[in-house]
């Protein structure tokens, strides 16, 4: 039996939580459809141009309670047999829209520790998982008698931004000051008062990371796939570049990787859907969680999971959600990504050495994301990649090293950004 057949015989319904501008709604749809699963989209995205965004529910993430109700008076009328939310921004109200509808859920306390890096670091250390030291700092008032005891180098970041957004490592109580204020930037139009007045801070953990992609089934969490990270993330800035699989770790170090993200789901009580981690080695070989979310992989990056597993994310996640189990195939070969990172910010021009770069033995595809004209924000202040490369090979090293070649290919072509000077003060 096939697996749209498996799913669409039982005329199932989704309904998907998702900001307008998500770029995981389209992959989900697409899955969906594969699977023959009706999907209804719950966005704040009245007049988007995507008809499956327009045409569906509209609310408000900032009114929770409004949502609620609105979505369980259209699943009294027309029953739902799952809720998921797409990323960060909708994994909470998902939660508490599944326990309004009494379908599978992550409890919705578990949901908000795991979108909040305070509240996660404060679970996880009380339940003796390994995460660094930390404290907040209160942006609304003076620095000077919150930082005396800071320990350096520490890195500071928002309390629920994604994609390594206002992530700064600092070396010193200068660079502290200097990160604290451009971090305050970003957060003026956050609209949870506690997100944005708090930073928080933590020692920096030196050492190499791995990302861990899985699924929790009633509280038992399976390993998907484990991806290295070859290239040390030592700041100040913490832009995310390759992935690769299978992991080239130890096998004890593996096993440990997946009880810790285990022991962390445990302990913010998730039981249900994706889960994506971030875990760092240190030079002992321990292990510290960097984060545990409730959701998948991010961005393009879920394309490595089906060269992982024979099966595309979001098939896993939605059959999941269903209830379903879908096989997954032995992979014997390695495979890769880099996520093109952004020279310097500025107005794209163009990319040159594309053609160049796909004639690369081993690379699958190469996918520019912005395009010519699109001003171009480089981490800690945006979240967003130039691209994508995907490569695939015999083992793991020729993977990577398809990738390193491909990426030494490209020259970013930018303008400078020119600003448009207010002059009215000057002549008044």
């Amino acid at each position: 039996m096939s697996q749209s057949q498996n799913i669409s015989s039982l005329a199932r319904r989704l309904l998907l939580l998702a900001p307008h501008n998500s770029y995981r709604i389209a992959p989900y749809l697409q899955a969906a459809a594969e699977l023959g699963v009706e999907v209804t989209i719950a966005s704040a995205g009245k007049h988007s141009l995507v008809s499956a965004i327009s045409e569906g529910l509209h609310i408000d993430f900032n009114d929770p309670d409004a949502a609620i109700a609105l979505l369980h008076s259209v699943h009294l009328a027309t029953p739902f047999d799952a809720v998921m939310g797409s990323d960060d921004h909708s994994v909470e109200l998902a939660s508490q829209v599944a326990e309004a509808l009494g379908l599978p859920h992550n409890p919705p306390g578990a949901a908000a520790i795991a979108r909040r890096k305070d509240k996660a670091r404060a679970c996880l250390q009380s339940a003796g998982v390994r995460v660094p030291a930390h404290f907040q700092l209160d942006l609304h008032h003076s620095l000077a008698g919150q930082i005396n005891a800071v320990r350096y180098p520490c890195v500071l970041k928002p309390l629920a931004m994604s994609a390594s957004r206002g992530v700064i490592r600092v070396d010193d109580e200068e660079g502290l000051l200097k990160a604290a204020a451009r971090i305050e930037t970003l957060l003026r139009d956050t609209k949870d008062e506690e997100e944005g007045r708090y930073v928080l801070v933590e020692d920096y953990i030196e050492g190499l990371e791995v990302a861990y992609e899985g699924m929790l089934d009633k509280g038992l969490l399976q390993q998907l796939a484990l991806f290295d990270k070859p290239d040390a993330l030592q700041g100040p800035y913490f832009e995310e570049t390759y992935y690769i699989t299978p992991s080239r770790h130890e096998i004890a170090l593996q096993q440990a990787a997946h009880e810790t993200v285990a022991a962390a789901c445990q302990a913010y009580g998730l039981q249900q859907g994706p889960v994506h981690a971030e875990l760092r080695m240190d030079a002992e070989g321990k292990l510290w969680v960097m984060e545990v979310a409730a959701r998948t992989i991010g961005g393009e990056c879920a394309r490595l999971v089906e060269l992982a597993t024979g099966q595309r994310l979001e098939t896993l996640v939605i059959a999941q959600a269903l209830g379903q189990v879908i096989p997954q195939k032995e992979f014997s070969g390695g495979a890769g990504v880099l996520m093109i990172p952004i020279p310097k910010a500025g107005i794209l021009r163009r990319v040159e050495g594309t053609l160049a770069a796909q004639a690369v033995e081993g690379i699958e595809e190469l996918v520019i994301s912005v395009r010519e004209g699109h001003e171009l924000v480089p981490v800690p202040d945006g979240a967003s990649y130039l691209g994508f490369i995907y490569a695939v090979a015999e083992d793991a090293p020729q993977a990577e090293q398809a990738l390193r070649a491909a990426h030494a290919k490209l020259t970013i072509v930018t303008a400078p950004l020119f600003g448009i000077e207010d002059r009215r003060d000057a002549r008044s």
